[in-house]
């Protein structure tokens, strides 16, 4: 299933319920600067952690890492797996050509 598809159908609920026992966040060591959490409506939550080499995308118990992109395009971008993030202010995109997710942010974690 493609990585895309795969957080599509998460955000849709459609693949297994999110774990809220354990919060969403990223080991220590991977040393994120930046957390936020996005509305996708109408998927669900889903929160980005951040510095300025790497990205996390978490929602429940399954996380993507990405790794920043050097890009002359609009945003911070972070891609790996055929998944890009692109940050625009209070705006996520989650793209998998030609699929695309938008989120907005509700709050700094």
């Amino acid at each position: 299933m493609n990585c895309l598809l795969r957080w599509g159908l998460l955000l849709a609920g459609l693949i297994g319920p999110a774990t809220r026992a354990q919060p969403m966040q990223s080991p220590w060591w991977e040393d994120y600067a930046i957390r936020d959490r996005y509305l996708c409506r109408p998927h669900g939550m889903v929160v980005v952690e951040r510095n300025d080499a790497q990205a996390s995308l978490i929602q429940g118990p399954f996380r993507s890492t990405l790794f920043r992109e050097t890009s002359e395009g609009v945003g911070i971008r972070y891609s790996g797996d055929g998944l890009r993030l692109i940050l625009r202010g209070d705006e996520l995109t989650v793209e998998q050509l030609p699929q695309r997710i938008l989120c907005l942010r509700t709050d700094q974690v």
